[in-house]
């Protein structure tokens, strides 16, 4: 969720809504929010696709030794090339293209799947469907009211976001405390932390285009961008359900 979107930062002015009509903002506006979930929904099918063909079959053991269950090199490469690719997007999106864009958001979903797969090792699938459609159908209430409220969520984006902070904190601490409790506590959470910022995210968004209408590079930059971060609110508040009302083999 980094600023890279904030509007006082894009240098891209608002004059481009300047003396148009108000229905073919409205237009506009469609349009690309529907590009933004087009593109968030793709990344999330993607990720499905891979971790379901992984997990059932033989390239699973490509991400875990079945002889000693420890994770291979190539999760470890999964686990972690995610990462970089978030911070090339998010510190240097003004200087690629937005193909480019495209490209490492669709190589982030697919990594995601690789990581994603192990999942079927440790939980049910009966139970990663349930999170699943859980998570989807909490996502859509919650993106259509931080696309219609008339509510001014900035002030909450702050709040949530050294929540997430304070939740990783605890979740490295708790790596060395083993505490169930705490586990709970920190997946219960998260479910929360996340499930507010889809809302912040989807409104902040909406403001985006506002600043970028009219310049189509800059469109279709942070559409991608956009789709990125409604994509990592989702499979972040999938994780915690999971892990929160998930059943383990």
């Amino acid at each position: 969720m980094a600023e890279w979107n904030d509007p006082r930062t894009t240098g891209v002015s608002t004059a481009a809504t300047v003396g148009v009509p108000r229905a073919a903002r409205d237009v506009g506006l469609r349009s690309y929010m529907l590009s933004v979930y087009n593109y968030m929904a793709s990344g999330v099918l993607l990720t499905g696709i891979v971790a379901l063909g992984f997990a059932n079959s033989s390239l699973i053991n490509l991400i875990v030794n079945p002889a000693t269950g420890q994770a291979t090199p190539l999760f470890w490469i999964a686990l972690f090339a995610p990462l970089a690719i978030v911070f090339a997007l998010s510190f240097g999106i003004n200087r690629i293209s937005a193909g480019t864009a495209q490209a490492l958001f669709w190589a982030y979903a697919a990594l995601v799947g690789v990581q994603f797969s192990s999942l079927f090792l440790v939980y049910t699938g009966t139970s990663i469907a349930q999170a699943f459609f859980a998570t989807a159908a909490a996502f859509l209430g919650l993106s259509l009211y931080g696309y219609t409220t008339k509510r001014d969520l900035s002030a909450m984006g702050t709040f949530f976001l050294m929540g997430v902070v304070g939740l990783f904190i605890a979740i490295l601490i708790n790596l060395f405390l083993r505490s169930p409790g705490l586990d709970l506590a920190i997946s219960a959470i998260g479910v929360l932390l996340f499930a507010g910022l889809t809302a912040y995210d989807t409104q902040k968004i909406k403001s985006i285009y506002f600043a970028v209408a009219g310049n189509g590079e800059a469109m279709a930059k942070t559409a991608v961008m956009g789709a990125l971060n409604l994509y990592l609110d989702f499979i972040n508040m999938f994780l915690f359900l999971l892990r929160f009302m998930g059943n383990r083999r």
